[in-house]
This record gives C-alpha cells, sequence and structure tokens, in this order.
C-alpha cells in the first residue's frame, strides 16, 4: 500500500512518438524567435559572402586549385555557425525554461527533464544544419567550391566539433542565472573563443603566443580540423584533444551542476 492507501500504478517511460513532439514544439519556439535565428544562420552566411569577393580569386598552391575562400574563411564561417547556436542560443533558451519552472514541473510527469536537453540539441543540430546549408551553398554557387578531398571525413570532425561548442554552451546554461545572463555570458565566451581561435582574421594572422593558445580551444581547434579534412591532412593532436576535452568536460560539468530548478 501507498502512503495514500492506494497502489499506483507505475507511469509508462515516454515512447519516440513523445520525443518527437516535444522536439517539434522546440523548433517551433526557436522559429518564432526570429533574431535567434537570423543572428547564427544569416550573420555568418553575410560574412561569407563579403570576404568571398576578396578572396575566392586566390588560389593556394598545391591545394588542388582551392581558394583562399575556400580554405580559410570558409571553415571559420562554419565553426562560427556552429558557436552562435550551441553557446548562445541553446543556453537561452535551457535558462528561459528554467526561470519560467518548466523544467520543475516536467520533473513530475513521465516526460523528465533530460528530455528538454534532448529536444533542445536535436534543435540546435537543426539549425546548425540550415546554417551551415546556406553558408555552403552561397559559397558554391557564387564563388563555386572544390569540395573537401573527403567529405565524409569533413562531416566526422564537424560531428566533433558540434560536440564540443556544445559542450561549452551547457557550461553556460549551467551557470546562467537568467536568461538574460545566459546571453551575456554566452556572447562573452563566443568572441573570447573567436579571437584566440581566428575569428577576427584567421589564426595566421594573430602573433604566435595566442595562437598557440587558439588552437587548444574549441573554437581554433575546429577551425583547424575543418582546414585540415578540407585538404585531406591528419589533424594535429592538440587538435584533437581540445575537441574531445571540451566535449567530455562540458557534458560532465553540466550533468554535475545543471539546475532544473530556480
Amino acid at each position: 500500500m501507498s502512503a495514500t492507501g492506494y497502489d499506483l500504478p507505475a507511469q509508462p517511460a515516454p515512447g519516440v512518438r513523445a520525443w518527437a513532439q516535444l522536439t517539434l514544439s522546440e523548433m517551433r519556439s526557436v522559429v518564432r524567435d526570429t533574431s535567434g535565428l537570423i543572428v547564427p544562420i544569416g550573420m555568418p552566411s553575410l560574412f561569407l559572402l563579403v570576404q568571398g569577393f576578396a578572396s575566392s580569386s586566390e588560389v593556394v598552391p598545391g591545394t588542388g586549385g582551392r581558394s583562399v575562400l575556400e580554405l580559410f574563411v570558409l571553415p571559420l564561417m562554419l565553426v562560427m555557425v556552429v558557436a552562435l547556436v550551441g553557446v548562445v542560443n541553446m543556453p537561452s533558451f535551457l535558462a528561459t525554461y528554467r526561470k519560467g519552472g518548466l523544467l520543475k514541473r516536467l520533473a513530475a510527469t513521465p516526460a523528465r527533464p533530460p528530455m528538454v536537453l534532448g529536444a533542445q540539441v536535436i534543435t540546435s543540430l537543426a539549425q546548425t544544419a540550415v546554417g551551415v546549408a546556406l553558408a555552403v551553398g552561397l559559397a558554391w554557387g557564387a564563388f563555386g567550391l572544390v569540395g573537401p578531398e573527403r567529405p565524409w571525413l569533413a562531416v566526422a570532425r564537424f560531428a566533433a566539433i558540434c560536440a564540443s561548442l556544445y559542450g561549452c554552451g551547457l557550461v553556460v546554461a549551467a551557470i546562467a542565472p537568467t536568461p538574460n545572463a545566459s546571453v551575456a555570458i554566452g556572447l562573452v565566451v563566443f568572441f573570447a573563443l573567436g579571437a584566440v581561435g581566428g575569428l577576427f582574421g584567421g589564426l595566421q594572422s594573430l602573433p604566435d603566443p595566442i595562437a598557440a593558445i587558439g588552437e587548444w580551444t574549441p573554437f581554433g581547434a575546429g577551425v583547424v580540423a575543418l582546414q585540415c579534412a578540407w585538404v585531406g591532412e591528419p589533424v594535429p593532436a592538440q587538435s584533437v584533444i581540445a575537441l574531445v576535452v571540451t566535449a567530455v568536460v562540458g557534458a560532465a560539468f553540466a550533468i554535475r551542476f545543471f539546475r532544473w530548478d530556480r
């Protein structure tokens, strides 16, 4: 007998349909947030077009006819898409849900709070895919691309970049007390990683000590990993370590310190 005098049947775990409905609801929330879509999806593509007119005609010797745009600008813009979605957008939604008490209420239902994390990650991946498709499509249509030497290797490395920067985003979501603080912290983290990771001119334009630090950050390591994939070269060990460690540590930190209620 239970404390109420009745045996309460256990609630069944949510099925695939429930997960799909929650994910669809998350995507609708993101679509309604116009500014949250324009910034991570539109801004990198705009920068790509501006840079493309200046660098698409410069071919890098020994790279199979690939231009400066394809080898240096495009990887930067693709990593920028992931960083904006993972470090700024995703934490802001999670902080909003926590402040509104949604996560706490979900804890009393079969739809546990971790379902929201899963749905939000899937939604973030969808945003990233749209941003990447737009950037690559514009570059291909406007300037022409040779493409990566090993496409599937480039996709695998891009997945590692997503895991790494999403890990950073989960840390931001775990420590941010309010949605506004989440956006502020996320932007600071984004610009800090971007500044040492080559966002403002490429790693090659930074002083050697700063460039060395940047290659150990998920932003700089991600850019290097994509550049190497584009020409079929192995990724430097420090870039692999940086991406893996950031993803693992970020996820572990979020699991340990993430607050489901206020």
